[in-house]
């Protein structure tokens, strides 16, 4: 695996993980297998299924590299963001195996949930928690600003037509789920949970500083601390560390490609 979780727990306000990245070079693989629309078989890798890589076609590579490219004269905030959600999307596979967990959407800044978890128990749908993904310089003023009216309005019914179609397209997934049956659970608020994963700084990437961070979850979104997960990614140079793995995913997407020519 390219990422390591370390747990930890602010009791009340909230629970997640500290993300480490352990090898890099596979981080821009797997991420380069995203592009190629692969996330199945990235899905199948961090479960530890023993399975060869599927063919990598030419066709598919100009996309691909466009997802991983910023357009000139274009800020690399959305190149960046697609990048992070995939990391999350990683980060969550490892952390959740058994869990429905939507795949990273394929066009940037694409308007609806950042990501989706549906935890099932006897073909019931007990939790479906909504991601936001940020990669920015400024964790608490993204979170505090943006992330916060967000899943306040969540909470509140936003948008849940939007919540119901994308629980009953994941549920399809599973054959051993009843979507019609399932999505009963999903109007009661509850079961809605949520986790925003954030980049950090030193100072935010420690207790101290993960408790300023996620300051008024508790207030946003009440109830029990386990429908609030706050995941950090410490990162020095976010952008031009971010330019340096998108290169070595576009390398990684040629290489694939070339080998199946």
């Amino acid at each position: 695996m390219p990422i390591s979780l370390e747990y930890y727990d602010h009791p009340t306000l909230c629970h997640g993980q500290a993300w480490t990245i352990t090898d890099e070079n596979l981080l821009a693989e797997q991420i380069a297998r995203v592009a190629l629309g692969q996330s199945r078989h990235v899905q199948k890798i961090i479960a530890g299924t023993n399975v060869g890589p599927p063919a990598s076609r030419a066709s598919a590579a100009q996309g691909a590299i466009g997802l991983l490219t910023v357009p000139p004269g274009e800020d690399p905030w959305h190149r960046d963001g697609w990048i992070f959600q995939v990391i999350s999307w990683i980060a969550a596979q490892k952390a959740d195996p058994g869990a429905l967990i939507r795949p990273p959407q394929m066009i940037h800044a694409l308007k609806g949930f950042d990501g989706l978890r549906l935890e099932l128990n006897d073909g019931e749908v007990v939790a479906a928690t909504i991601f936001e993904d940020k990669a920015t310089d400024d964790a608490r003023k993204t979170v505090r600003d943006l992330v916060w009216p967000e899943f306040k309005l969540l909470d509140q019914g936003d948008r849940e037509n939007v919540l119901v179609a994308e629980v009953v397209a994941l549920l399809e997934t599973n054959r051993e789920v009843d979507p019609d049956l399932a999505i009963e659970n999903i109007i009661w608020k509850n079961i809605r949970h949520y986790r925003v994963s954030i980049t950090v700084g030193k100072f935010h990437s420690t207790n101290t500083g993960r408790v300023k961070v996620f300051k008024g979850y508790d207030k946003i979104i009440e109830g029990n601390v386990s429908k609030r997960g706050g995941e950090v990614f410490y990162v020095e140079h976010l952008r031009s560390w971010m330019s340096s793995l998108a290169e070595k995913s576009i390398a990684h997407v040629k290489l694939m490609v070339a080998a199946h020519v």
